[in-house]
């Protein structure tokens, strides 16, 4: 499977708000937007994050979209994120759209968080270079609880 990395379009925004409203895909990303997410909010969270200053990218695996991924934040405290849609976990799509974003975003250091209890993100991370830094407990909204999160490095 060949996975690519795009600007974000227009047309990708309703693939987006859908994979916002996956419930597993919520859970295992457990820290996410509180409550229930409108397609008015959604393109509002959208807009926002186009205009900032975050590097963010539309996943392709073999030309279809299939989520999208960014580095957002301050200096040193920049941080990375993706979303993969449920059909393609564990093909090895966000492994290499992650590689894909690390070359396109050669500053370092990079940041990264995941739910302790997310093994393929963590796995995910550990192969694109990520060290585990430490461990953290919030409030995650997905799932309405505490829980527990691993803190990850790159570079720095």
């Amino acid at each position: 499977m060949e996975v690519t990395l795009r600007e974000v379009r227009e047309s990708d925004l309703p693939f987006f708000h859908e994979l916002a409203q996956d419930p597993h895909a919520r859970w295992m990303a457990a820290f996410t937007a509180a409550g229930p997410v409108d397609r008015a909010r959604s393109d509002a969270h959208w807009a926002r994050l186009l205009a900032s200053d975050a590097v963010v990218r539309t996943v392709l695996a073999d030309g279809r979209v299939a989520g999208h991924t960014a580095v957002y934040g301050p200096p040193h405290q920049r941080e990375v994120t993706y979303t993969i849609g449920r059909a393609h976990w564990g093909r090895g799509v966000a492994t290499a759209a992650l590689r894909a974003l690390l070359d396109a975003v050669p500053a370092r250091p990079l940041h990264a968080r995941a739910a302790a209890d997310n093994t393929g993100s963590l796995r995910v991370l550990e192969k694109c270079g990520f060290v585990v830094t430490g461990h953290d407990r919030g409030f995650a909204h997905a799932r309405g609880e505490e829980t527990d999160e691993v803190l990850l490095l790159l570079g720095g």
